[in-house]
């Protein structure tokens, strides 16, 4: 006699082929479902700034915190970044050195002891040692809570606003730089008064022809900019002057770069012999 109990058992234990690829999940569908989950959620709430101020997440929240914290005189810093990790839940370390690049663009922060410089590439004091509030200018043109959206924070126990009603052109005037999945943006910094007079002619309807500006000045070569557009280059290249018949001056440096950088280019490049040179003094 045959066992038909068994045979039942083990048809259950061994599924057929048939069965087997119906439950196998597809690479392709994978990468399409999570990887570009993950991948708006890096555009969105992390690297790339939005339209509407010009301010990645972490700004937001950071300038949101100061204004909460404002009473017109200085906060320490490390008070600002323990604030905003209400709204940011990426960490201290990134917040605080978020809180320095606004700060050495000296237009939203005011700001007190040793943020670093851009220019040299020196580096700013620990949190706890520097200061900083929020500038006339920011509060005037940053932020308006009749006008504001809001939604809740990560944990649901604040409100954070969604974008800043601001009232001029940050993206432009402070530039951007971010990199995420498949996406990344890099936006000039643009002269202050230009971007005023820009935003007088897009109210009275007129197109303005607006070029970058650099705070590390330099000469710029717009040629190929294509109006910022994809594909559009700008070359910038170091101001140099003649002091004297053994001496030449860097005035002004390329932006993206640092007077440390600038020294280890040119050190190089007499090591290598494409220049001679009999000392660099900072």
């Amino acid at each position: 006699m045959v066992d038909e109990t068994n045979n039942i058992e083990d048809q259950n234990q061994n599924p057929s082929s048939e069965d087997q690829a119906s439950n196998i999940i597809p690479i392709s569908g994978l990468y399409e479902n999570w990887f570009l989950d993950y991948a708006s959620y890096v555009i969105l709430d992390r690297a790339v700034p939005h339209i509407n101020d010009g301010f990645k997440p972490v700004q937001r929240r950071i300038l949101h915190s100061f204004k909460e914290k404002d009473d017109g005189r200085f906060n320490k810093i490390a008070n600002i970044v323990g604030h905003t990790m209400q709204y940011h839940p990426h960490g201290d370390a990134s917040i605080g050195e978020a809180i320095v690049q606004l700060g050495q663009k000296d237009l939203l922060i005011d700001t007190q002891g040793n943020w670093g410089d851009p220019v040299t590439g020196d580096s700013a004091a620990a949190p706890r040692y520097i200061e900083g509030r929020l500038s006339k200018f920011a509060n005037e043109v940053v932020f308006n809570p009749d006008t504001t959206e809001w939604q809740l924070s990560y944990d649901g126990r604040n409100k954070e606003p969604i974008t800043l009603p601001v009232k001029f052109p940050l993206l432009l005037a402070q530039g951007a730089e971010g990199i995420a999945v498949g996406l990344a943006t890099k936006i000039m910094p643009h002269n202050f008064l230009e971007l005023i007079e820009g935003s007088i002619q897009v109210l009275k309807g007129e197109r303005p022809n607006l070029y970058p500006d650099f705070p590390t000045g330099g000469l710029a070569d717009v040629t190929n900019y294509n109006e910022g557009q994809r594909g559009g280059r700008v070359r910038i290249r170091a101001k140099i002057e003649e002091r004297d018949k053994k001496t030449l001056a860097i005035t002004e440096i390329p932006y993206g770069t640092t007077t440390g950088s600038l020294i280890d280019s040119i050190v190089a490049a007499n090591d290598k012999g494409k220049i001679k040179i009999k000392k660099i003094r900072r």
